[in-house]
């Protein structure tokens, strides 16, 4: 690709392809497709629509719908005149999602038109929003947020704005109460495009898949990657299977998807497997990776290559990533359980959690890392901003791991996941690694229950493959063959699937609740 100066802002490089590339094809969604200088002009008429309605530096938006395109051209129209977007999980119930509406400050809300009827149910609960566009997946003829670009009279960027004013509000999962705002600056993510880029390496007459929802920093910070190359993007609404394989059949082969989704085509035949065959690159996260579904996949797609990335939405994204050489790495089998190694600008350390003392290399801690990359902050939180970055600018993850001698960074777990039986500290990934062997385990989550004795012990809950048996002693049994047995499961809970979130992580806090009711442990 040619080589371009860094970009300041989050809508340079859209910009510069308008006008380099004019004509060049930029974005593809549901049979529509936008040049670079369509593409442009859209933003500048829509930040030109935003500030006929009194939205400014500092003011706050928001978007609630599927995957669209015009969730992103809200994002670079609101961060040109120094708003932020706060995109909203569109699978949330409608008091959740007036809370983060009102939490964000949004006075103009875009809403898809499937999330029309909830939004009239609490319209009058929504305080600050002055007003709210409809937005059809399909465009065209009566479309309000099509007829109100076209209205609109196009604006540049306000020479106000600086590349710290934020630009993004994301909600967090909010594992433990009420979701948080995470602010994002555009120097932030523009500095995430850089650092994560590392090891895409896009070529001419590739193109790439946004499939991983917008509402997830997956999906908006990922976006960025083939606007800042100039490479077409096929954005699908739903990543469900045939959208992903008519995305791969309009050319797409570039995309970044969950774990769940590589189990769901090699269990659909071999039509899918040579379909899928087709994408030079397979990025995932957001939810672990079992060894058993990774090792077929890099076995199905000898030409594929696999990129493993860990990160967090506080950090933009990305903050490690496993490198395809790594996974095709026959001398070190072993770092296909990492998250790879710091991408650039960022640093990490290892700190005991009580002490706050870095720890030797190979021993667990909390992992702290320091970044451009790092937040602003919690939305109107200071306090809970306070307790996750320090005076010197360390972000406290609550993810315990440790890093080897080499530079590999191994999550081990969730701080407030760990398992503390008798006073020995168990992490639950190594016994899922281990359980997800088992030639009957499709998926598995291990939690901690409540043990008078010990304080709490192991409990393992999964689901089988189809058409497959095992009883709690053969799973336990199992575990026996390879771990210490004070790691091994005590009891096995074997149910038909286990509840994730919308981007495929497993909710432990779902499992663990029935047996903590009452409990002094955190449920969440």
């Amino acid at each position: 690709m040619t080589e371009l100066a860094d970009p300041t802002f989050l809508d340079d490089r859209l910009a510069h392809w308008a006008e380099v590339n004019p004509d060049g094809e930029a974005f593809t969604y549901l049979g529509r497709t936008w040049t670079w200088a369509e593409w442009e002009g859209r933003v500048r008429r829509l930040a030109g629509a935003l500030k006929a309605k009194g939205i400014g530096r500092g003011d706050v938006v928001s978007f609630l719908d599927k995957n669209h395109p015009a969730c992103v051209e809200l994002t670079m129209a609101a961060a040109s005149i120094g708003a932020a977007n706060a995109i909203i999980n569109f699978r949330l119930a409608g008091d959740e999602i007036d809370y983060a509406v009102n939490d964000s400050g949004a006075r103009l809300l875009l809403v898809g038109t499937e999330l029309m009827p909830q939004i009239e149910k609490i319209r009058d609960r929504l305080t600050n929003v002055e007003h709210v566009i409809e937005v059809a997946p399909e465009g065209g003829d009566g479309d309000e947020y099509e007829a109100m670009l076209a209205a609109a009279e196009p604006v540049g960027r306000d020479p106000e704005v600086t590349p710290d004013d934020v630009c993004l509000v994301m909600y967090s999962s909010g594992t433990t109460g009420r979701p948080k705002g995470v602010t994002l600056s555009q120097a932030n993510m523009v500095a995430h495009t850089l650092n994560a880029h590392e090891g895409w390496g896009f070529d001419d007459g590739d193109k790439n898949m946004v499939s991983m929802p917008l509402f997830h920093v997956g999906g908006s910070s990922y976006v960025l990657f083939g606007i800042h190359d100039g490479v077409p993007s096929v954005m699908t609404r739903d990543p469900d299977g045939a959208s992903l394989a008519g995305a791969i059949m309009q050319g797409a082969n570039r995309t970044f998807l969950v774990p769940a989704v590589l189990a769901q085509v090699l269990q659909s035949g071999d039509d899918a497997i040579k379909l899928f065959g087709q994408l030079k690159t397979y990025c995932y996260g957001a939810a672990p990776m079992p060894m058993p579904l990774l090792r077929a996949a890099i076995k199905a797609w000898p030409d594929t290559d696999f990129l493993q990335v860990y990160g967090l939405t506080e950090l933009c994204g990305v903050i490690t990533h496993l490198l395809p050489d790594a996974h095709r790495d026959d001398a070190h089998p072993e770092r296909l359980v990492s998250a790879g190694r710091l991408i650039p600008q960022a640093q990490l350390k290892v700190v005991d959690p009580e002490s706050l003392e870095e720890v030797p290399t190979g021993e667990n801690g909390e992992l702290w890392f320091r970044t451009p990359q790092l937040m602003q902050g919690y939305l109107n939180k200071p306090e809970a901003t306070a307790e996750v970055i320090t005076e010197d600018g360390w972000f406290r993850t609550g993810d315990m791991g440790k890093v080897d001698a080499d530079g590999f960074v191994y999550v081990e777990d969730r701080l407030k996941d760990m398992i503390i039986s008798g006073g020995e500290n168990i992490y639950s990934p190594e016994i899922e690694r281990v359980l997800a062997e088992h030639p009957a385990v499709a998926e598995v989550a291990i939690i901690g229950v409540p043990d008078d004795r010990w304080g709490e012990t192991v409990k393992a809950v999964v689901s089988l493959k189809p058409d497959t048996e095992a009883t709690e002693e053969e799973l336990i049994a199992f575990c026996r063959e390879h771990l210490a047995h004070y790691k091994c499961p005590k009891s096995v809970d074997i149910i038909e699937a286990l509840p994730r979130n919308p981007t495929g992580k497993i909710l432990k806090r779902d499992l663990r609740k029935p047996y903590w009711e009452g409990r002094d442990r955190s449920t969440v």
